[in-house]
């Protein structure tokens, strides 16, 4: 019965969201996103900043209470691009410890590729296959092929954090701006296809991340976030490329007048946006499934099994 099944958690500290799932892999207690920017100045300076460690720790204390008042019995925190490029990473881990008394795993590229997928397909019929789940960061962008399992996956340094930091200086981007971030992609996307030829072939894209759930949200005209009217929202190629016209010609702004675009994304927007059409564009897709199930999904099957017990973990303790 639900209400005998042990509730876990996972927490993804990513690059530019803090995000928990609390769960008893039936129902789902809790699912919380706060935009808190960690990668902020990382793709200059090489470091988490203090001000960023902050951020996430005072998140991170709110979510310690949802875990307490849950009783959760077992946690997984992961952080992703962000850390793996910071050479403070450990700084950081030590203010998560501190903060929910579980240390992060900084998983790789790949590991973070899988746990996508696994997550993001779990309700989704192999026949409708194979996928490409395609999922876009702040700081990178990962790549996962498979129909009822994982069968490859690959992560490139290409993020919505990314490319604003890099590449726009100018509100709205000038044109040489966006074309630099297209550009970028598309030389990062000739590597996916190169070293997975197969990806190209996939019968259904799958986009996870803010960036795809806030394009679904501007084309659904939420003025309020409904995760439920996103889940599986079958977004076109031609709504894609339509929201990408919209928010690449106004100012920051004029943009965030687009109802179901959240204010804390409006800045990554445009970058976020400029790797989601160029992968339609890339690997000629018409449409992408949306999908709220992503990384944190994967991590709950890790620890629950069909019997609603708590294995040992896939990959290393926490």
């Amino acid at each position: 019965m639900a209400d005998t099944l042990e509730r876990v958690a996972a927490i993804d500290c990513g690059t530019n969201s803090t995000r928990l799932l609390i769960s008893d892999g039936t129902t789902t207690f809790e699912r919380r996103s706060t935009i808190t920017k960690l990668g902020d100045g990382v793709a200059a300076t090489g470091v988490l900043s203090p001000e960023a460690i902050e951020r996430v720790g005072a998140v991170l204390l709110e979510y310690r209470e949802l875990l307490d008042a849950h009783n959760v019995s077992r946690v997984r925190i992961v952080a992703t691009s962000a850390a793996r490029d910071a050479r403070n990473s450990d700084e950081f881990f030590d203010a998560v410890e501190r903060a929910v008394g579980v240390r992060p795993e900084l998983l790789t590229g790949d590991e973070e590729a899988q746990l996508s997928f696994d997550g993001a397909t779990a309700d989704l019929d192999p026949a409708a296959g194979p996928y490409l789940v395609v999922d876009i960061g702040g700081g990178s962008t990962e790549f996962a092929f498979g129909a009822a399992r994982f069968e490859a996956g690959i992560s490139i340094d290409v993020g919505c954090v990314r490319l604003t930091e890099t590449y726009i200086e100018h509100d709205p981007p000038l044109p040489e701006e966006l074309v630099a971030c297209l550009s970028i992609t598309e030389a990062h996307l000739d590597d996916v296809a190169r070293l997975h030829p197969m990806m190209g072939s996939a019968a259904t894209m799958v986009g996870l991340a803010g960036t795809v759930t806030a394009a679904a949200a501007i084309e659904l005209g939420l003025h309020e976030y409904d995760a439920e009217q996103v889940h599986h929202f079958t977004l076109t190629k031609a709504a894609a490329e339509d929201v990408y016209r919209t928010v690449v010609t106004e100012s920051l702004e004029d943009r965030l007048h687009n109802p179901g675009l959240e204010p804390d994304r409006g800045e990554v927007i445009v970058g976020g946006m400029c790797i989601l059409v160029r992968v339609l564009r890339y690997f000629g897709f018409e449409e992408c499934l949306v999908s709220e199930s992503d990384i944190l999904d994967g991590l709950v099957r890790t620890m629950i099994d069909d019997d609603g017990r708590v294995p040992e973990p896939k990959y290393g303790a926490t």
